[in-house]
């Protein structure tokens, strides 16, 4: 047993000092290379000089690009528009994902698709210039006002989450179909905003941001950092 464990420990120390080695021996390359390339940049100084000039234009160009393309995005939001035709051919996750944009375009910038397997009734959160905070469903009908109406089951898991959860000020349910009577009921009692097919219409021609389109929305809480 001992010569067993004085074997395996000159092995280890063996193997130690191997992997010391290697490590020395690829240090001692990587000064070399590093050397060299100071003394040859330094022997050819204009090179770096070059290289320094072409990386100032890269960068220069990148950044000019990226604002260019930000400004084109800004002009794009300012202009989006949907007719109601456009919107009922949607598929119901492009639907969420044009009310998002309807809501970057009124100047939510922090606008976000939150929809899919346990959104818990949230499919789009925002925060307006007003710091207020939006929770919005999405219920889109492939036919429109003909579809089935929204009631008042889909209205409850919203009103359910969206305060307590999601922390809304603001909750909505926006659909390019139609709302029950039941639904408008439970929707007023509980300080739920609507949508319908006749508002959204409004709202998606670009005519007002929606605070401007509903009724008795909370007051501005104060300009927040997206104002």
């Amino acid at each position: 047993m001992r010569r067993r464990t004085r074997g395996r420990g000159r092995r280890q120390r063996r193997q130690a000092d191997n992997q010391l080695v290697a490590v020395l021996a690829v240090a001692v390359v990587v000064i070399g290379l590093f050397v060299a390339v100071v003394n040859w940049l330094l022997a050819h100084w204009w090179v770096l000089i070059a290289v320094v000039v072409l990386a100032a234009l890269a960068g220069g160009g990148w950044v000019y690009q990226r604002r260019q393309r930000a400004r084109w995005e800004q002009v794009q939001a300012r202009g989006l528009r949907y007719a109601l035709p456009q919107l009922d051919a949607l598929h119901h996750r492009e639907f969420e994902h044009a009310v998002r944009e309807l809501m970057r375009r009124d100047g939510c910038r922090d606008a976000e698709r939150v929809g899919g397997g346990g959104d818990l009734g949230a499919d789009v959160k925002a925060t307006d210039p007003f710091g207020r905070r939006w929770v919005i469903q999405c219920k889109h009908r492939r036919g429109g006002d003909r579809g089935s109406a929204v009631g008042t089951p889909d209205l409850q898991v919203l009103n359910g989450t969206a305060r307590p959860v999601h922390k809304a000020d603001v909750v909505v349910l926006v659909t390019n179909g139609r709302i029950s009577k039941p639904g408008q009921d439970f929707a007023k009692s509980q300080r739920l905003h609507l949508v319908d097919r006749r508002l959204l219409g409004t709202w998606a021609a670009g005519s007002q941001p929606l605070w401007d389109l509903l009724r008795a929305v909370p007051p501005p809480r104060r300009p927040s950092a997206l104002s």
